[in-house]
């Protein structure tokens, strides 16, 4: 008899150990993608959101969406001039490129110090039409430091930079030009006439 009730009871035991079992593999099972909502939502999944941004480019998972600012329906064309005045090799990597107003756009200048002693320089930008500067917006730029540079020291320094859409339509072409000088010398002036003057010959003379 006692037999038979230690056995009833031990069924019944593993009865209420199998409901256990099955209550907590169904909670561990729900519990993964609850818990990749909760940390999407609060931005606590590293894994999650590295993984997401590595195939979307977004944070969110989500694609990103077309930055609405930038003016498709037009080309402009930004030519990069560089003023050598001193012992030293300066130039843009290329000399110009073709841009959508609102899209950002980076270009490479090159610097040389050709001179057997350090020096310390600064470029200082220019701008042709001249009143095409207040829509030449420079998020990065070599210009705004000054460095200093070792006997034949090479550098190679980004110019990042957006074109304001309300740039006036009648401006196609814009001239960004640089003049790096020795800092404790002499500043240069600008050209003379001004850099539309220049240029006016044609786009891809090099001012003067």
């Amino acid at each position: 008899m006692a037999t038979r009730a230690l056995g009833a009871d031990n069924r019944r035991m593993l009865g209420k150990l199998l409901v256990v079992a099955a209550v907590m593999f169904g909670f561990g099972y729900a519990l993964v993608p609850m818990y990749r909502a909760i940390c999407e939502a609060l931005g606590i999944n590293v894994l999650t959101l590295s993984e997401q941004r590595a195939t979307t480019g977004s944070w969110t998972g989500k694609r990103g969406a077309v930055n609405t600012q930038v003016d498709s329906t037009r080309l402009i064309t930004v030519e990069f001039d560089a003023n050598v005045r001193g012992p030293w090799d300066f130039k843009p990597a290329q000399r110009s490129v073709q841009v959508h107003p609102g899209a950002l756009t980076t270009v490479m200048y090159e610097f040389t110090n050709i001179q057997n002693r350090k020096m310390a320089a600064q470029a200082i930008p220019s701008y042709a039409p001249r009143h095409s500067a207040a829509h030449f917006n420079k998020l990065e730029c070599f210009c705004f430091n000054e460095y200093t540079l070792a006997p034949g020291e090479k550098k190679e320094w980004p110019v990042a930079f957006v074109i304001d859409p309300k740039l006036p339509r009648d401006v196609t072409t814009i001239t960004l030009s640089y003049t790096f000088f020795e800092v404790g010398g002499k500043v240069p002036a600008a050209p003379k006439g001004g850099l539309g003057d220049a240029r006016a010959a044609g786009p891809g003379r090099p001012a003067s």
